[in-house]
Formats: structure tokens, sequence, C-alpha cells
């Protein structure tokens, strides 16, 4: 029997005046690759555009 995934832990705090923001985020395993592949996604279509742009 295998061991459950382990989740990635993120947390991030900022403080400036007047504001301040705090933020945490778990992530399993899949949910870092389905993250990875919108990224990819976003980035791949970017190019795109910008290769279609600069044609005209």
């Amino acid at each position: 029997m295998s061991a459950p995934p382990s989740n990635q832990t993120a947390e991030l705090s900022v403080t400036t005046q007047p504001f301040s923001v705090k933020a945490k985020v778990e992530v399993t395993p899949a949910g870092l690759l389905a993250i990875a592949v919108l990224v990819g996604g976003i980035l791949l279509g970017t190019a795109v555009i910008v290769a279609v742009a600069k044609k005209r």
C-alpha cells in the first residue's frame, strides 16, 4: 500500500501601509500538474498571438 500524496504548501504575507495581505495555498501533486499544463497553454497561446501580430 502506497502512502497518500503529500500536499505542497505556500504562504505569503505582505505588509505595507495601509494594506496587509496574507495568503496560504495547499496543492496536491495532481493540482501542480494541472497548473503547469494551464500555464504552458497560456504561454503557447501568447506566443502564437505574438507571432501572428508580427506578421501583419
